[in-house]
């Protein structure tokens, strides 16, 4: 969707636009599901780049220690525990840049993801910038989406970030697309921006062929020591807004309610859910982010008579429409 369409369905009033999004949300996701997805932080902490809301860049005096990779078995033994509370879908982020094909790391990498690939559930990993070949090698290992935020809008980025580029963001992204896994990408919301901002990025992800398979929506959580630990907090409505927006703008995939659930009443994350997610992050922490507890999890989706969604380890990444160009700019074989 372009830009003035996006802007004209968050104008709606309030609860014409989340009837409107109820509407989409009910055609294209019929039994009342959400996905319960668990994110772990692998390798966390000394970053060398600058997101300014990141408490793991080793520029802030954030207060996180530095980690470094988990072995195996722990990450196992934490996929397994993931697994018997009902996540669907493990994720798995590391703090680099990227990684490299041939190094160490990435080949220990990709060991954990065969073993955890394993499990009978779906594999998501954020590593950063990936190459073609790295990205892959990741498919063949058994990853089934890699997420890649965008965070916010091209034209506001440089304000967030200055050690990689937008267009750095894209090429990752194409390349994921490229090796057939599914692309998870969203923002932050809190980060400065305007509604214009927060917009542009949707119309940017909206426009993706094919369009990501899931789209986290991230409230910023301040960190202390980042140069974004003072900002506001994002207002109810307006996520909610952004929530029923995404979902009309991408009614097939799965729209994850993600960072800052800890700052939400129950009525707010039950809005949100109305108007058009159907995955939340589940489990105590998000990467170095409290989380809302598991038991507190469950209890709002019974009170709210939601089910959890089945896992689909061979979930198939969603197809481009080959009468339209692939989108990020093609970045090498595989395009339509």
């Amino acid at each position: 969707m372009i830009l003035s369409e996006l802007q004209a369905l968050y104008d709606l009033p309030f609860f014409e636009l989340i009837q409107r999004s109820r509407k989409v949300h009910e055609a294209n996701w019929p039994d009342a599901e959400v996905q319960l997805c668990t994110l772990l932080s692998i390798k966390t902490g000394g970053c060398s780049e600058d997101c300014s809301y990141c408490a793991q860049s080793a520029r802030y005096n954030s207060g996180v220690q530095i980690e470094r990779l988990m072995e195996k078995e722990q990450i196992m033994e934490r996929a397994r525990a993931a697994r018997e509370t009902g996540s669907t879908r493990f994720c798995m982020g590391a703090a680099w840049r990227g990684v490299r094909g041939g190094t160490q790391r990435f080949e220990q990498v990709l060991d954990i993801i065969k073993d955890v690939s394993t499990l009978g559930m779906e594999v998501c990993v954020t590593l950063g910038e990936l190459g073609p070949e790295e990205a892959v090698r990741l498919r063949e290992a058994g990853v089934t989406a890699y997420n890649h935020n965008l965070d916010t809008s091209p034209e506001h980025y440089p304000n967030i970030v200055s050690s990689h580029t937008y267009d750095d963001r894209l090429r990752t992204i194409r390349n994921v697309q490229d090796a057939g896994m599914s692309v998870c990408c969203g923002g932050i919301l809190g980060l400065g921006e305007t509604i214009t901002d927060r917009l542009r990025m949707l119309e940017v992800i909206s426009s993706f062929n094919p369009q990501p398979e899931s789209v986290p929506i991230n409230s910023l959580m301040p960190m202390p020591g980042t140069p974004l630990a003072e900002n506001p907090q994002v207002d109810p409505f307006d996520l909610v807004r952004m929530i029923a927006v995404t979902r009309i703008a991408i009614p097939k995939a799965k729209v994850r309610l993600s960072a800052g659930r800890t700052r939400l009443s129950d009525e707010t994350q039950a809005m949100c859910f109305f108007a058009g997610a159907n995955s939340i992050f589940y489990g105590d922490k998000l990467l170095t982010a409290k989380n809302p507890s598991v038991e507190k999890d469950r209890a709002l989706l019974t009170k709210l008579g939601l089910s959890t969604l089945a896992p689909n380890p061979s979930l198939e990444a969603p197809t481009a429409d080959c009468d339209m160009p692939a989108s990020p700019a093609c970045a090498g074989a595989g395009c339509c």
